[in-house]
């Protein structure tokens, strides 16, 4: 693997978010609304309070999903954003640094 997929790239925090989000090395996701079937997505950036997922279908910020990252359990969030392609995510609870690590390669 080319050794500029493994560097991160850090975002600036906006004045909403919490954490700085990190450039992901595994982009496998699905995305599950209430009542729904998984739809497969990828995973963009991530950080420990929320990512960017790129998701077919439609969704409104206050939206209620279940993502799964790499395969993993799923995790409840919250839509806060969606551009028609893309959607910002805030996680219920701050997802474990040993995912944010294995998904990233962040030294957390």
């Amino acid at each position: 693997m080319a050794t500029d997929v493994w560097q991160l790239h850090a975002t600036a925090p906006s004045d909403d978010r919490r954490a700085g989000r990190y450039t992901v090395v595994v982009s496998r996701a699905t995305v599950r609304g209430h009542g729904e079937k998984a739809q497969d997505a990828e995973l963009l950036d991530l950080s420990i309070y929320g990512c960017r997922i790129s998701s077919p279908g439609e969704h409104v910020a206050g939206d209620r999903l279940w993502l799964r990252l790499d395969g993993g359990w799923p995790i409840p969030a919250t839509v806060v954003w969606f551009d028609g392609e893309r959607l910002g995510c805030r996680f219920d609870q701050p997802i474990a640094g040993a995912l944010m690590r294995d998904l990233t390669r962040a030294l957390i």
